[in-house]
C-alpha cells in the first residue's frame, strides 16, 4: 500500500459506516412513511424512538468522507462537487429536511400533523439515499471525468448504473432498518412490533437481494469494467462475502434472532461498499487513478496523523453511545443515573498503555515524515493504529 492509499482506505470505511449506520436511519423513515395498517402509528412512534439517540451521530461518517476526500483528492473532488452537484444538492435538500422533520415532530398538536412530518421525513429518507447512491453510480461507471462540470450535469447521474445503485441503497436502508427495528422491539418486549418488523425484514431483504442480482446484470451491460473487476478480480471475494451475510441475515430474522442479525446485515452492505472500492482500485475517475488525484506528501501525513488522533475521542465516545442505547440504558431515569456514576468513576490506571502509546505515536509519525519507502509508511501507518487502540485503552473508564 502505498502512502496516497491510506486516506482512500479511510474514505471507504467512513463510507461503509455511514451506509451501515445511517443508512439504517433513512430506512426507519422509509417504514414511517409506509407504515399502513391499524399499527401504523406504533410503527412510526417505535421507528422515531429508535432512531432518535443516534441519527445525529451517524452523520459525522459523512463529514469526514467528505472533508478527507476534500483534503486529500482536491482535484477529485472537485470534479465530483461540480458534476454531480443536483444530486449531491438534493441530498442536501435531503438531509436538511429529515433534521428538520425531527426536530419538529415532538411539537405537533395533532396525529394529522404528526402524520404530515412523518410524510416530510419519510419522503426525504427515500430521496437522499436514492440520491447519493446515484451519484455513487456516476462515479462507478465512470461517467465523472476530471476538471470543473466536466461531465454532463444530467446523463452523469440520471444512467442505468446510477438508477439502479439508487434503487440499491433505498432498498438496503430498508432492510437495514428493518432488522434494527425488530431487533429494538424485541429487546423492550413489543411482541406485535416484533412481528410487524420481522416481516418487512423478510420482505425488504429479498427485494434487495433481487436488486442487487439485477444491479450485476445492469453493471454487465452498462459498466464492463467495474463488472469484470467484480466477478474476476479481487473483489469477487467481497461480493461471495455479501452475498453469504445476506443470506445468513434472513435465516437469523426467520428464526428471531434479530441481535445477530444485526451484524450480518451491517457485514453484507459494508461487503458491498468493500467489492466497489477494490473493483474501481485505481481509478478515482474515468480519467484519473488515485495517484494523480492525491495531495501533497505533507497533506497526506497530516491527514493521516489527523485520523488517528480524532479516532482516540471518536471510537470511544460512539462505543458508549451505543452501547447505552443497545443496553436499553439512555434517558431511564435511575438505571442512566447510576450507569453516569460509573462512566464518570476515575481512570482505570496504567502503566503500559500510555508508554505503549506515546512509543507508536512517535514511531509512525517518524516513519512518516522521515522515511520514503513505501513499506516505512506501511509501518508508520500501522504503528499511528496501534497508537489509537493503546490510546484507548490507556484513557478507557473503569466501567466500559
Amino acid at each position: 500500500m502505498h502512502l496516497y492509499d491510506v486516506p482512500l482506505a479511510f474514505e471507504l470505511a467512513g463510507l461503509a459506516l455511514y451506509v451501515v449506520l445511517a443508512g439504517a436511519d433513512f430506512g426507519a423513515g422509509f417504514w414511517q412513511l409506509f407504515a399502513g395498517g391499524r399499527h401504523a402509528d406504533e410503527v412510526r412512534d417505535h421507528a422515531h424512538a429508535s432512531m432518535g439517540p443516534v441519527w445525529e451521530a451517524n452523520h459525522v461518517w459523512l463529514i469526514f468522507v467528505l472533508t478527507v476526500m476534500w483534503t486529500s483528492y482536491p482535484r477529485a473532488f472537485g470534479s465530483l462537487a461540480s458534476t454531480l452537484s443536483i444530486p449531491l444538492f438534493v441530498a442536501g435538500i435531503g438531509i436538511v429536511l429529515r433534521g428538520a422533520a425531527y426536530a419538529i415532530r415532538p411539537g405537533s398538536a395533532t396525529k394529522r400533523q404528526e402524520r404530515a412530518i412523518d410524510a416530510v421525513f419519510g419522503v426525504s429518507s427515500i430521496l437522499t439515499p436514492f440520491a447519493l447512491g446515484a451519484a455513487v453510480g456516476g462515479i462507478a461507471s465512470l461517467r465523472v471525468p476530471s476538471g470543473n462540470a466536466a461531465g454532463d450535469l444530467v446523463t452523469s447521474w440520471l444512467n442505468p448504473t446510477s438508477i439502479t445503485i439508487g434503487v440499491i441503497a433505498v432498498a438496503t436502508s430498508a432492510y437495514l432498518a428493518a432488522v434494527y427495528l425488530a431487533a429494538d422491539a424485541q429487546r423492550e418486549r413489543h411482541p406485535e412490533l416484533v412481528t410487524l418488523f420481522r416481516e418487512r425484514a423478510l420482505g425488504a431483504g429479498v427485494v434487495a437481494g433481487i436488486a442487487a442480482a439485477a444491479g450485476i446484470v445492469v453493471l454487465r451491460f452498462d459498466a464492463h469494467r467495474l463488472f469484470d473487476r467484480l466477478v474476476e478480480g479481487k473483489a469477487v471475494v467481497a461480493v461471495a462475502v455479501s452475498a453469504a451475510a445476506g443470506v445468513a441475515t434472513l435465516a437469523l430474522v426467520v428464526g428471531r434472532r434479530f441481535e445477530p442479525a444485526r451484524y450480518t446485515a451491517a457485514l453484507a452492505v459494508a461487503a458491498i461498499v468493500a467489492g466497489w472500492g477494490i473493483a474501481q482500485n485505481p481509478l478515482v475517475l474515468s480519467d484519473l487513478t488515485v495517484s494523480q488525484a492525491a495531495a501533497s506528501r505533507s497533506t497526506l501525513i497530516a491527514v493521516i496523523v489527523a485520523v488517528v488522533g480524532g479516532g482516540i475521542v471518536l471510537f470511544p465516545s460512539l462505543g458508549l453511545l451505543f452501547r447505552l442505547v443497545l443496553g436499553g440504558k439512555l434517558g431511564h431515569g435511575a438505571v442512566a443515573d447510576a450507569d453516569a456514576s460509573r462512566v464518570t468513576t476515575p481512570l482505570r490506571p496504567s502503566r503500559i498503555a500510555p508508554r505503549l502509546a506515546g512509543a507508536l505515536a512517535v514511531v509512525g509519525v517518524g516513519l512518516l515524515t522521515v522515511a520514503e519507502a513505501d513499506w516505512a509508511h506501511g509501518i508508520g501507518v500501522c504503528a499511528l493504529l496501534g497508537f489509537v487502540v493503546a490510546g484507548v485503552a490507556a484513557v478507557r473508564p473503569e466501567s466500559l
